[in-house]
């Protein structure tokens, strides 16, 4: 009987979205279409129509108990996908159009539309949270002996002053002008 958990790169705790994503994934790559091997999409679909079933997956891992597993392999989650340079890109474009929203209200004189400065200081907000969290992925991504997985109390205070810093500019430049 073959490994459906390791045709999938999933775990044997892997919830049903899990189990979906890879499969997606997996079939994305393999697919005959994209120069992948007949047998291998065959496979695919056969692991994943066991796994996604709750009954089928609980008599698969019953017939399973008995015999010795391989390591599955592991995957990333879900909100890591894009990767550094996508979190990167995503945090870049929510800072651009936070401080365009908020620089629009204020040079153009549009005081009763305070809320859309609110509204920008969101989207800045949470372009500055996906920016730390891209600095945070970037850092688990390394191995355990590399010299910046081992500073994060000073990578963290430096991330919060080029924020703190940034943000006095924002505020010198609304201010002064």
């Amino acid at each position: 009987m073959p490994d459906y958990y390791a045709i999938l790169g999933a775990s044997e705790d892997a919830s049903p979205r899990e189990i979906e994503r890879l499969y997606k994934r997996q079939a994305h790559q393999r697919h005959p279409d994209r120069g992948g091997a007949e047998e291998d999409m065959k496979a695919l679909n056969q692991a994943y129509s066991v796994l996604r079933d709750e009954n089928a997956r609980k008599q698969y891992d019953a017939t399973r108990r008995g015999r010795t597993t391989t390591a599955a392999v592991r995957s990333a989650p879900a909100a890591r996908e894009v990767g550094f340079y996508g979190q990167l890109l995503s945090a870049l474009m929510c800072l651009v159009l936070g401080l365009l929203l908020l620089l629009l209200v204020h040079f153009n004189g549009l005081w009763f539309l305070w809320p859309l400065s609110i509204l920008a200081a969101g989207v800045i907000l949470f372009g500055v949270m996906i920016a730390h969290s891209a600095m945070t992925n970037v850092r688990e991504s390394l191995s355990l002996g590399h010299p910046g997985r081992r500073f994060r109390a000073l990578q963290e205070v430096v991330f919060w002053l080029i924020v703190a810093g940034g943000g006095y500019g924002v505020y010198l430049i609304l201010t002064t002008v």
